[in-house]
């Protein structure tokens, strides 16, 4: 499917080509993740784009095939579409490129962060630059991954006092210092050294750090608000036992 979709794009660049292919792996991740959480099965429609960005947010009509694909594909297998997708829409090629660069750090199989690691950074991060739409949608990606349905509020609060192990509390520190623009030094690398992390696990932990303070303080420009569905993923046990049922009766 997707070597007859790049096919029918052929006024874009190679490169932008591999990036979309790139996209359309991170887009469909993000399916498969709200599908894991109870209660996501509303299918929203463009209605619901009012007030969740300053910018005007593109009708599918008005948006190119491949994104128009993508983000069905996401919000059929998720149950619902995360504004961020609509709020970037804005700026097609420019959503395309951001979630390329999404899907290169946060869905790796390299390095020994975790999924869960990955969305953590991101909550502590999110929060010291008072980013309400990161802060609320990765807190329900980190719940999900990680089940543990209050640790992420816990790091909210002040992740210094958040029930966090030596590995955990070692990477949020070196993220902060990230964050802070802090000077890194041998002893920040040495830190994460002693709980197992190497040089390139830093470069992993810097460049998720580095890459939501844009998305921050992108979400601060279009007021992207977060969808409500967020709010309560993941802090319930999926009950498999309906799960087990829907299946039986199909």
């Amino acid at each position: 499917m997707a070597t007859n979709l790049i096919s029918r794009l052929s006024r874009i660049s190679v490169s932008t080509q591999r990036l979309l292919l790139h996209g359309q792996a991170s887009l469909r991740s993000w399916g498969k993740v709200a599908a894991l959480a109870p209660g996501n099965r509303q299918l929203c429609s463009d209605a619901s784009s009012q007030n969740i960005s300053r910018y005007p947010i593109p009708t599918k009509n008005d948006l190119p095939y491949d994104i128009v694909e993508l983000m069905e594909e996401v919000e059929a297998k998720g149950g619902f579409l995360p504004n961020v997708f609509k709020v970037l829409s804005h700026r097609p090629a420019e959503f395309r490129i951001f979630f390329a660069y999404y899907n290169e750090l946060m869905n790796k199989e390299t390095g020994r962060l975790s999924k869960a690691d990955r969305e953590l950074i991101v909550v502590a991060t999110s929060i010291h630059n008072r980013c309400l739409y990161c802060v609320v949608s990765h807190s329900a990606l980190h719940r999900i991954y990680s089940k543990k349905p209050t640790l992420s509020d816990q790091v909210i609060v002040n992740y210094e006092n958040a029930e966090l192990g030596p590995r955990e509390r070692a990477m949020l520190d070196f993220a902060m210092a990230v964050c802070r623009s802090d000077t890194i030094t041998e002893q920040h690398f040495k830190a994460l050294e002693e709980v197992g992390f190497d040089r390139e696990d830093a470069w992993d932990i810097a460049a998720v750090a580095a890459f939501f303070a844009m998305s921050n303080r992108l979400a601060h420009l279009t007021d992207m608000r977060p969808n409500a569905e967020f709010y309560n993923m993941g802090r319930m046990p999926r009950d498999k036992s309906k799960d087990k049922a829907g299946a039986d009766g199909k």
